[in-house]
């Protein structure tokens, strides 16, 4: 499935665009329709705090026993699944660090997005592929 890159406001510039993905998650019988960064340099996929809330789900400091780094500083998270639907793909199961941090983006990294999909990257053409991981 081919994807545009796009920006994530109408004043950037083409040149700012980035691989944005539109997904819908799932948590049981709640949804919510997101866009998140394809990332291949993040190590984790990251929820923000007010998607998780979105899917129901409730906040637990004493289950915040993953810290994320990078540019997101040291923060505390807690582990989420959530059922990822892509259109025109399957649906697959990501494990998601959800922050507590407000105003983060959705991040689909290495674990486990690319253990589930696998993506191709086209910046000059300004487009990227999403597919389905490859059976081994």
């Amino acid at each position: 499935m081919r994807f545009r890159y796009s920006t994530t406001d109408p004043t950037q510039h083409e040149s700012d665009s980035l691989p944005w993905l539109p997904v819908v998650l799932r948590v049981g019988t709640r949804a919510v329709e997101a866009v998140g960064l394809v990332d291949s340099g993040a190590t984790v996929n990251v929820l923000p705090f007010e998607l998780g809330v979105e899917l129901g789900a409730v906040w637990d400091d004493r289950k915040a026993i993953l810290q994320v780094s990078g540019s997101l500083g040291r923060q505390p998270a807690m582990p989420l699944f959530v059922i990822a639907e892509i259109d025109g793909l399957p649906s697959a199961k990501l494990a998601f660090a959800w922050l507590k941090q407000k105003g983060v983006p959705l991040i689909f990294g290495q674990t486990n997005f690319f253990m589930e999909f696998d993506a191709c990257f086209y910046r000059s053409r300004l487009e990227f592929d999403i597919r389905p991981k490859s059976p081994v």
